[in-house]
């Protein structure tokens, strides 16, 4: 009986002791699990490789771990993925969440970067909770991983390998390769000619450098033959511009004396204009009267001789 109540001490000792510790871990997870954050990200993207409990990198640090995916259910176009953070990761505006993929093993993992410094954390806001949060929980945008974007561009690739595929097949069609073979040969013809005419050729451009060479030291000829021309212009052009300058000086001083002198004759020549002018016309009248007194006595001595100055005309006889 005592070793039966012994048994029986120890099964419950142990079984309480096994209680106690699955009570205090879950205890300590629910204590780490309101340290944690959560987050929604809507991926438009496949998520093959993520799985429950796939981890969550920030930048390259371990942060997290998913905690669920499942297809939205407003939306099945979209897959969410809800994730927990450890407390004090900076997720803040800017930070955008991808999926890439971990080696070769077919595991995909969260990933989270570009978070700009002193931006405010990602947070649902007070007014309009719903349009930024649709599910109650703040949600990070997304941006194409790099699997991702393969996968989204394959069809496309795939697409654009056919259309060229496509082409190529009609490029080298037999009716083109037959024309491909005529361009080759007619350039194998071509480059024999030129293979021929190789001497000529050479010739023809040892002519060129010679001429290239000759329109070089014309040139040099002319660069020098202008500096030449502008030396002499400054040395002999600066002489005959400074005799240039005295002498329009000179007209100049000239110029101002003439119109000084026309300014001080100026009352003399509107005297003889209003005075000497009249009078000179009276006299020209008066020995025009002049003249033509000396023309009537002159007249008088041809016709009657002197003594027609002095007396009276004869009267003629009276005959009753």
């Amino acid at each position: 009986m005592e070793t039966r109540s012994n048994h029986v001490l120890v099964g419950t000792v142990t079984l309480l002791l096994l209680a106690a510790i699955i009570i205090a871990a879950f205890w300590f997870s629910r204590i780490s699990d309101g340290q944690n954050k959560q987050y929604d990200i809507f991926f438009k993207q496949s998520v093959s490789g993520l799985a429950k409990g796939s981890s969550v990198n920030y930048a390259g640090v371990p942060s997290g771990q998913v905690e669920a995916i499942e297809l939205w259910k407003r939306d099945p176009g979209f897959v969410k993925v809800r994730i927990t953070v450890k407390d004090g990761t900076p997720v803040l505006q800017g930070t955008t969440a991808s999926i890439a993929g971990v080696g070769f093993t077919g595991v995909s993992e969260v990933v989270l970067d570009g978070a700009v410094k002193g931006a405010p954390p990602i947070i649902c806001p007070a007014e309009n909770p719903q349009a930024v949060c649709p599910d109650g929980i703040p949600v990070i945008p997304t941006k194409p991983g790099a699997l991702g974007e393969l996968l989204n561009s394959a069809p496309q690739l795939l697409e654009r390998l056919s259309t060229l595929t496509e082409r190529l097949t009609e490029v080298l069609s037999d009716k083109n390769q037959q024309s491909i073979a005529g361009i080759l040969a007619n350039v194998e013809r071509v480059s024999g000619a030129l293979a021929d005419r190789s001497p000529e050729i050479a010739a023809t451009l040892a002519e060129a450098r010679i001429a290239v060479q000759r329109t070089g030291v014309a040139v040099e000829q002319i660069g020098k033959l202008a500096a030449t021309t502008d030396a002499m212009l400054n040395e002999e052009g600066k002489p005959l511009m400074a005799d240039l300058r005295k002498s329009v000086q000179s007209a100049t001083r000239s110029i101002d004396t003439l119109d000084k002198t026309i300014g001080a004759a100026r009352p003399g020549v509107e005297a003889f204009s209003t005075q000497t002018m009249p009078e000179v016309n009276q006299l020209v009248r008066d020995l025009r009267e002049m003249s033509r007194a000396f023309r009537g006595v002159a007249e008088k001595l041809d016709q009657q001789g002197a003594g027609s100055l002095v007396g009276s005309p004869k009267l003629p006889d009276y005959k009753p």
